[in-house]
C-alpha cells in the first residue's frame, strides 16, 4: 500500500575517508566530484603539485600525496574553486552563516601589492576575507595570508592608553596619556625627537605625523624600518614600473635580492604565468629557493652583480623589454646605496629603461612603503635614519607610528607607540596610545606599482582605541601646533593638494622613462650575499603574530626545513 520496502540502488554505497590538507583547508570528501579544479590549481597556477587524483573508476579519490599539507601560500583559493564544498576553509569552519555578514569592499595590506578584498563582519568581528577580482593586482585570487589573518584581528589588542609608572605599565586615560606625551615633546629640544612609522600605517597617518614633527622643527623622520637606500630623486626610483599585470610582458627578467614567493605569492603567480608562456626566461641573483618555475642562478650577491656572467648579459642584451626586479634584501644595509646605483647602472646598459618601457621594478613588502616616500616621510636636512634613531643615545624622544620590525631596545629615548597590537613596539614603551588596524579605519594605500588605493572602514576600532590621524591631531593640539583639518575629508584635500598623486585614485601611470643610472650613491659594492627581507612571511606583522592560523603555517613551512637539516 506505501509502495516499495527496499532501495532501487543495487550497486556498493561509496565513502572516502577525510584528507589532511593542512591548516587552511578542511575536507568532506563524500562530497566530491572529481571536477580536478584543486588538482588544475594547485599544479598549474601555484606550482606545487601537492594534489592529484589517485586509484580508477569508483575508487577515484582526489588526495594529497602522503597525507602532506599543500605546501603553497595560494593553498586557500582551491576552497573558493570547489564547485561543492568538498574543500572549504578549515580556519572558518562553523563561525558564522554567510547570510549574517556585512561585507565591504576595500584593500589588503599584508603585502605591498595592495590586493582587492571583501572583508566581511558579523558585529564587531571581521569573520573571513575573500578576494575581489581586479584584473590588473590580484586576478581573483589571494594569498593565504591575507585570507587567514582574520584572527590576528581579535587577539593581543590595544583598547585603551597606558603610561609606564615606576617600570610598569598601568592603564590610564586619554587626557592623562596626551598630556605626558605632551610634555615631553614641548620639553625636549627639536633635534633629540624622532618618529619612525611603521609598515601598515595608511597615508593619512603619516602624513598628519609628519605633518607635527616637521612644525616642531624636528627632520628626524623615516618610513624605512629596514634601512633601505630608496627615498630620493625621481619616483620612478621606489616603484615597480612595469605594473604586476605589465611584468607578464617582459621576455627577460633579473631578480635581485628578492624572493617574489615569500614577499608577494600573488606577483609569483604571474612570474609563473609569464614563465610557462615559455617566453620569458628568468636569472637571479641573492639566495637560491623553489620559486615555482625554473630559473638561472648566478651568485649570492654583490660580486656577481658587479660583473655579471656573459650568458645573462646576453640575455638582457638581446631581450626586447628586459626587466630587473630588486627586493628589499639588496638595498639595505651600508651597501644598499652603491648597490642601487650599480642597478641604475646596469639597467641603463642594457635598456631596460626607454621609451614606451620601463622595466626597473622594485617589490617592496610594506604596504606603507610608498606611500610614506612619496609624500616625503624620510629624513629631513641632517636629520636621522630610522636605524640612527634606534643607537643608544641618539635621541631623547622617540615616537614609534606602528612600528614594530625595528629593534629600538638599545635606545635610552622616552618612547611612545601608537598602534593597534601589544607587540614589540608596545613592549619597550613608555606611553602606549591605542590606534585602529587596518579593518577599523578608512585610508590611502599606495602599492608597489604607485597605485593609489582606498580602504573602507569594516568595523569600528576596539575598545578605546581612536583613528591614527584623530590621534596625531589631538596631540597636536595640546602641544600648540594644531593641525590645520579637523576631518578626514580635509586631512585628504591637504594631502592631495601638496602631493596629488594621491588624488588619481587607483590609477596606473603608464611607463614613464627618468635618469635610472643617477639612482643611489656610486661605492664599493664589496662582498655581500643578498638574502630576502622577509625571512617569516607568516609572522613579519604584529596582526600575523598575533594568528593562531598563521603560527600553524609558519611552524608548517620550518618543519620541511628542520627536518631536512636532521
Amino acid at each position: 500500500g506505501y509502495g516499495r520496502d527496499g532501495s532501487r540502488y543495487a550497486e556498493n554505497k561509496r565513502a572516502v575517508e577525510e584528507k589532511n590538507m593542512g591548516p587552511t583547508v578542511k575536507t568532506f570528501m563524500t562530497r566530491c566530484i572529481q571536477c580536478t579544479r584543486c588538482v588544475r590549481f594547485v599544479t598549474e597556477v601555484a606550482g606545487v603539485p601537492d594534489i592529484g587524483m589517485i586509484s580508477r573508476g569508483e575508487d577515484a579519490e582526489i588526495t594529497t600525496y602522503l597525507e602532506k599539507a599543500v605546501d603553497s601560500e595560494l593553498s586557500g583559493n582551491v576552497n573558493d574553486l570547489c564547485p561543492v564544498g568538498a574543500l572549504t576553509h578549515r580556519p572558518w569552519q562553523f563561525h558564522y552563516r554567510p547570510w549574517e555578514l556585512k561585507r565591504t569592499e576595500t584593500i589588503d595590506v599584508m603585502d605591498a601589492l595592495g590586493s582587492n578584498i571583501s572583508a566581511q563582519a558579523k558585529g564587531a568581528e571581521v569573520m573571513r576575507i575573500l578576494p575581489r577580482v581586479n584584473e590588473g593586482i590580484n586576478e581573483e585570487w589571494l594569498s593565504d595570508k591575507s585570507r587567514y589573518i582574520v584572527d590576528g584581528l581579535q587577539k593581543r589588542r590595544l583598547d585603551k592608553p597606558y603610561v609606564r609608572e615606576n617600570g610598569r605599565l598601568r592603564a590610564a586615560s586619554w587626557d592623562e596619556a596626551l598630556g605626558v606625551v605632551a610634555s615631553k615633546l614641548t620639553g625636549t629640544s627639536a633635534d633629540r625627537i624622532g618618529v619612525i612609522a611603521g609598515d601598515l600605517q595608511d597615508a593619512e597617518s603619516m602624513k598628519a605625523t609628519l605633518d607635527l614633527f616637521r612644525a616642531l622643527g624636528s627632520a628626524n623622520t623615516d618610513c624605512r624600518q629596514d634601512g633601505s637606500a630608496l627615498g630620493h630623486g625621481a619616483r620612478e626610483g621606489w616603484l615597480f614600473n612595469s605594473g604586476v599585470a605589465g611584468i607578464e610582458q617582459a621576455d627577460a627578467i633579473l631578480l635581485v635580492g628578492v624572493n617574489p614567493r615569500t614577499e608577494a605569492p600573488l606577483l609569483n603567480a604571474r612570474l609563473r604565468k609569464a614563465w610557462l608562456g615559455g617566453k620569458t626566461e628568468i636569472v637571479v641573483i641573492g639566495e637560491q629557493s623553489d620559486l615555482t618555475y625554473d630559473y638561472s642562478y648566478l651568485g649570492a650577491g654583490s660580486k656577481t652583480l658587479s660583473k655579471l656572467p656573459k650568458a645573462a648579459a646576453d640575455l638582457l642584451s638581446k631581450a626586447e623589454r628586459p626587466a630587473i626586479i630588486v627586493g628589499g634584501g639588496a638595498i639595505s644595509g651600508e651597501n644598499g646605496a652603491s648597490v642601487l646605483n650599480a642597478l641604475g647602472v646596469l639597467a641603463k646598459k642594457y635598456g631596460v629603461v626607454n621609451e614606451g618601457w620601463n622595466g626597473f621594478n622594485v617589490l617592496h613588502t610594506a604596504a606603507a612603503r610608498v606611500g610614506g616616500l612619496d609624500m616625503g616621510f624620510v629624513p629631513g636636512e641632517g636629520g636621522l635614519s630610522a636605524i640612527e634613531m634606534a643607537r643608544p643615545g641618539a635621541l631623547d624622544v622617540l615616537f614609534l607610528l606602528g612600528a614594530d620590525e625595528i629593534d629600538t631596545s638599545a635606545s635610552g629615548a622616552f618612547k611612545i607607540y601608537l598602534g593597534s597590537h601589544g607587540d614589540n613596539g608596545a613592549h619597550g614603551a613608555d606611553v602606549i596610545l591605542p590606534g585602529a588596524a587596518y579593518t577599523e579605519k578608512a585610508g590611502l594605500y599606495v602599492n608597489t606599482e604607485g597605485r593609489v588605493q582606498m580602504a573602507e572602514r569594516v568595523v569600528f576600532p576596539k575598545g578605546e582605541a581612536k583613528d591614527d590621524w584623530a590621534i596625531v591631531r589631538a596631540l597636536s593640539e595640546r602641544i600648540g601646533q594644531t593641525l590645520p583639518y579637523d576631518n578626514l575629508d580635509q586631512l585628504r584635500t591637504r594631502l592631495m593638494a601638496e602631493h596629488p598623486t594621491f588624488g588619481r585614485i587607483d590609477y596606473l601611470a603608464p611607463p614613464a622613462a627618468f635618469d635610472v643610472a643617477a639612482l643611489g650613491t656610486k661605492g664599493d659594492l664589496g662582498d655581500v650575499a643578498f638574502t630576502s627581507a622577509v625571512i617569516d612571511p607568516y609572522l613579519n606583522n604584529p596582526i600575523a603574530r598575533a594568528s593562531a592560523t598563521m603560527a600553524e603555517l609558519s611552524a608548517l613551512r620550518i618543519a620541511p626545513v628542520a627536518m631536512a637539516a636532521e
